[in-house]
């Protein structure tokens, strides 16, 4: 196993779940510290929402080899010999080099922050966050700095929870996004919310604007970012740019990668064309069920199924991943943002025509103490109705609702099914007709009207 998080160690513990250790030997190798954590959870634990690095951790380097698992903690593999079937390994800390033979070959190198190609890139202040040994970077730069300047560079999920967690830390935040609205994952009329709540918190957004360098003090230490138009005062910086595959050792070997950087697999989790190398998680290219293409999606509820299917097959037993609909949920303070399918122009570069609705409702019955508004925004395929997305933002009660569209997609439902759907009433929960069955009625209205 070469990976030690989501993907690997689920694989390494569901194989040894299959096969005892006189009939199966597992090593796995990770170069960092730590193992089997909670990625999705470093901005909360950087904000405060979570005291200790620890409860991120799921299990310990410690309980994995109790399992005889030969964990080699520090340990980077820094090549594959495909035709040897072996791999070489360093010795972080050493530096020793050594090679270990494999019968079986998983790939679970996750992925890597983007880090723009600029001057100041790389400068003392500048920060990734992508593993555990990230987060601790960034947390011990936050307590040795005097100043509260912050500048977070991209808004997507990584850029909006981390200016929310620094807002949490008491720092002045300003969110540098090349985009007209944050949160590209969602259309720019729904982003449009999550700007006007992200600047309700005191958070200066400036869209459409591009970082040209990183601008550093006599210290080497950064002191501003800078766009063709202004300068950002900052006494650190966060990349919140997204993340590409790490499958540089893959490439190295000759391994098959896709459009967007990332291994490609069978529905096994079999790396194409090799009968005896396995890849999951962050470094590979997924099928979306509702556009019939290949995508990257780094997220850890892939790479813990990843693994799960990887270590059944690897066992001896027999399991598949059958694709991804592109479900995904954040929030910045009490704001919950989802989407699953397809944004408008994901569903026009997959040559679909479409009609969209956008409704607003609200989380419980109107009349009952708390309720408030969300909005909801559906996509339909013209003449078929068959749900293609859904984006909704709104306060509490709203996020987990993209499950309800997450189901209908997997199940290629139209909106006119949806509307039919016996979903769960009382006052504390949701109104009478729930805000996403609100939307299936306008959304099968219109595509009716367009027959």
């Amino acid at each position: 196993m070469i990976g030690g998080d989501a993907a690997g160690m689920s694989a390494a513990s569901q194989a040894r779940r299959l096969k005892g250790p006189d009939e199966l030997e597992i090593v796995a190798f990770e170069r960092g510290h730590f193992t089997s954590y909670s990625a999705c959870g470093i901005p909360y634990w950087v904000g405060g929402d979570v005291p200790e690095r620890d409860q991120l951790i799921a299990r310990t380097p410690e309980e994995h080899r109790a399992r005889a698992i030969d964990l080699r903690m520090r340990t980077e593999v820094t090549e594959i010999d495909v035709a040897g079937q072996r791999v070489r390994a360093r010795d972080v800390d050493s530096g020793a080099e050594s090679w270990t033979s494999y019968d079986q070959l998983v790939i679970a190198t996750g992925a890597r922050p983007i880090r723009p190609d600029m001057p100041g890139a790389d400068a003392p202040g500048v920060h990734g966050v992508q593993t555990l040994d990230d987060g601790q970077a960034l947390i011990d730069t936050l307590a040795r700095t005097r100043g509260r300047r912050a500048v977070v560079i991209g808004a997507g999920y990584i850029g909006v929870e981390m200016a929310e967690a620094l807002i949490n830390r008491g720092y002045e935040v300003t969110v540098v996004n090349r985009g007209s609205e944050p949160m590209s994952t969602l259309d720019p009329d729904m982003g449009r919310l999550v700007h006007e709540a992200m600047e309700g918190l005191g958070i200066t957004m400036v869209n459409n604007a591009e970082v040209t360098k990183i601008l550093t003090g006599e210290d080497g230490h950064v002191r501003a970012v800078a766009t063709e138009a202004a300068e950002y005062p900052a006494d650190v910086v966060v990349l919140g740019i997204g993340v590409r595959p790490e499958t540089t050792l893959a490439a190295q070997a000759g391994l098959p990668l896709g459009a967007h950087g990332g291994l490609l697999t069978d529905l096994s989790m079999r790396v194409r064309g090799h009968a005896d190398i396995w890849a999951g998680g962050d470094c590979v290219e997924v099928l979306d069920l509702v556009s019939g293409q290949e995508r990257h999606i780094a997220l850890g509820t892939h790479a813990n199924k990843h693994g799960q299917v990887i270590g059944t097959n690897v066992g001896g037993g027999y399991a598949t991943f059958p694709g991804v609909v592109g479900t995904a949920v954040s929030k910045v303070c009490d704001l919950e943002i989802a989407r699953t399918g397809l944004r408008e122009k994901d569903a026009r570069r997959a040559g679909l025509r479409f009609t969209t609705v956008t409704i607003e409702s609200t989380s419980r019955a109107g009349y009952y103490p708390g309720t408030d508004l969300m909005t909801v925004k559906m996509l339909a395929e013209h003449r078929t109705g068959r749900l293609l997305g859904v984006q909704i933002v709104g306060r509490e009660g709203a996020g987990k609702r993209v499950d309800i569209a997450a189901v209908a997609l997997t199940a290629r439902m139209t909106v006119e099914q949806m509307t039919a759907l016996d979903l769960g009433y009382a006052p504390p929960f949701s109104p009478v007709w729930d805000p996403v069955l609100v939307a299936a009625r306008k959304a099968s209205k219109a595509v009716e009207h367009r027959r």
